[in-house]
């Protein structure tokens, strides 16, 4: 599968004189807000599995993981993009697994909702951010769908300088 990013999918001003083009998105939750993340960049969604830790790491990742003989890192996304609560994750926390830049990479979640078609002028490009609590270069795109906010995330930036085991 190439690598597709969310960035790339989001719509630029030709796409949004598209009838019918929708965008496909998983949603999740992380602590009490509401992400998404292009269908395309999902490889697999797994409840918690059992993580082998790696010394000197950073603290948002959690370890490494064996899946079927695929061997990757997952990292915390409550922690990285701060909004850690201070639990640990569960049995009960999901981990959603895509392939960015070429790289197969574990993301721990609270919750994975469903996936969504969105018509791309539901989603705000260049949101004004005024939540200091997310880096702004880490949002693709903020929508209202289905009466919930959304926030798309650009996970190539997530990863960007993060040293993976």
């Amino acid at each position: 599968m190439d690598s597709i990013t969310a960035q790339e999918n989001l719509p630029g001003k030709d796409d949004l004189q598209k009838p019918g083009r929708l965008i496909q998105l998983i949603s999740f939750t992380v602590g009490n807000d509401t992400f998404g993340v292009d269908i395309l960049m999902v490889h697999e969604v797994i409840r918690s599995a059992k993580f082998t830790s790696v010394p000197n790491s950073s603290d948002f990742i959690e370890g490494i993981i064996n899946l079927r003989g695929n061997i990757f890192p997952v990292i915390d996304l409550r922690k990285k993009l701060h909004l850690y609560s201070g639990e640990t994750p569960t049995e009960n926390t999901w981990i959603i697994i895509l392939e960015v830049q070429g790289i197969m990479t574990g993301f721990i979640v609270d919750k994975v909702l469903k996936a969504l078609k969105v018509h791309p002028s539901a989603i705000e490009r260049e949101p004004d951010i005024t939540d200091n609590r997310l880096h702004r270069r880490y949002i693709s795109g903020i929508g209202n769908i289905d009466g919930r906010r959304i926030t798309l995330l650009d996970f190539n930036q997530i990863l960007l300088g993060i040293r993976c085991p």
